[in-house]
């Protein structure tokens, strides 16, 4: 009986240790199904590899690795005005020859009869010339044709000494960049929208940067929201600073601002780009005489330029005249003028302000704008 009593309790301390082994197998299982590696760090790609088989030495020291600083923006090289002022007379010559030839042409005929001397003010008229100018280049034409009869060998230089005579190449045509006692000199840009104002201004500081000069920009054109991301980017690809308020920001304000910038950090120039305004916004012309007054409270404003489209024609002429009620315009910048421009206007527009043209644009390239050269132009004219 003991015996058997022996061996069943043998045969139970067995089976125990059995199932006590499968539940510790069961549970060591469950344990690692739920385990969370964390993962290893990345390398240091900066480092050079560690050889197979080599360690580091608990205390060896390592260096610590220092960012390197990103490469600095490469600048954009402005075209020099010299070389601005060679397309300059290429691209007229292949958008203004339409006024030049139709006078030329009419001009050579045998007979000047009273149809023709019409046709010739028609020519004038449709080039957006205007009425006053056209009526005494055709009265100028008119009187030495009939004095000097055929003494006159050539009809083409006749034309273009009156042309050029109504274009007034005496006028000064320089842009006044240049402040007094250390002060900056400031530019305000003014213009309706769509004329190419901002770009203007980007395209002007472009120039000045051309001739090793220190530019800062104002966006005051705080109304439109890529006006100031526009002005920017102009800046940045030639390294100029740009001050720039919020969006709806006082445009006095960041004007101020600007010229307190570039007098603090003795710039030369200081460009400050306004809102587009229209002619009909009183209220918005009364603004724009206020940033003239904010601006100088620190330094005087020294050139007034107004962006006009050359396309606009008449329409140009309008908004000219109420921006010259607005402020003290002391030069003009024509846009678009490689286009289907009428030439013309840059005699109407003088005339109606009685300040030059010293800028204009021929084309979307960012040196497509150059200085108002009147005998190339007047060449361009007569092709």
């Amino acid at each position: 009986m003991s015996v058997m009593l022996l061996v069943i309790l043998l045969v139970a301390v067995v089976a125990l240790a059995a199932i006590g082994l499968v539940v510790g197998l069961v549970a060591g299982g469950r344990r690692s199904s739920t385990t969370v590696e964390k993962p290893a760090p990345a390398p240091d790609l900066a480092a050079p590899p560690t050889p197979a088989g080599d360690t580091l030495a608990p205390d060896a020291p390592v260096e610590p690795q220092i960012p390197s600083e990103p490469a600095a923006p490469t600048l954009e090289k402005p075209e020099s005005t010299a070389s601005r002022l060679v397309r300059l007379r290429q691209r007229l010559a292949g958008s203004q020859g339409a006024l030049g030839r139709g006078l030329l042409a009419l001009l050579s005929r045998d007979r000047l009869d009273e149809d023709t001397w019409e046709s010739i003010e028609d020519t004038l008229l449709t080039a957006d010339v205007g009425v006053a100018p056209t009526q005494q280049l055709v009265e100028n034409l008119r009187t030495r044709l009939r004095v000097e009869g055929g003494q006159v060998d050539d009809v083409r230089a006749v034309v273009r000494e009156e042309l050029l005579a109504l274009v007034n190449p005496d006028l000064d045509r320089r842009l006044q960049i240049s402040g007094e006692d250390g002060a900056p000199g400031v530019v305000l840009v003014v213009g309706v929208n769509g004329a190419g104002k901002t770009t203007t201004v980007g395209k002007i500081a472009r120039i000045l940067v051309a001739e090793n000069r220190s530019v800062v920009l104002g966006a005051a054109d705080t109304f439109r929201a890529a006006a100031a991301e526009q002005l920017a980017t102009w800046g940045g690809r030639v390294g100029v600073d740009v001050v720039r308020g919020d969006e709806g920001a006082d445009p006095a304000s960041v004007a101020f601002r600007a010229v307190e910038a570039g007098a603090r950090s003795g710039v030369d120039t200081v460009i400050v780009d306004t809102a587009g305004r229209l002619q009909n916004k009183q209220g918005l012309m009364d603004e724009l005489g206020k940033v003239k007054r904010v601006i100088e409270k620190q330094a005087p404003v020294t050139e007034v330029l107004l962006v006009l489209d050359a396309t606009t024609g008449q329409n140009g002429m309008t908004q000219a005249r109420v921006f010259g009620e607005a402020v003290d315009v002391s030069g003009i910048v024509l846009t678009k003028l490689d286009g289907s421009a009428k030439g013309g206007i840059v005699v109407q527009v003088q005339r109606e302000l009685g300040v030059p043209v010293k800028l204009v644009g021929l084309g979307e390239g960012a040196d497509d704008l150059a200085p108002f050269d009147a005998g190339a132009f007047v060449d361009a004219l007569l092709g």
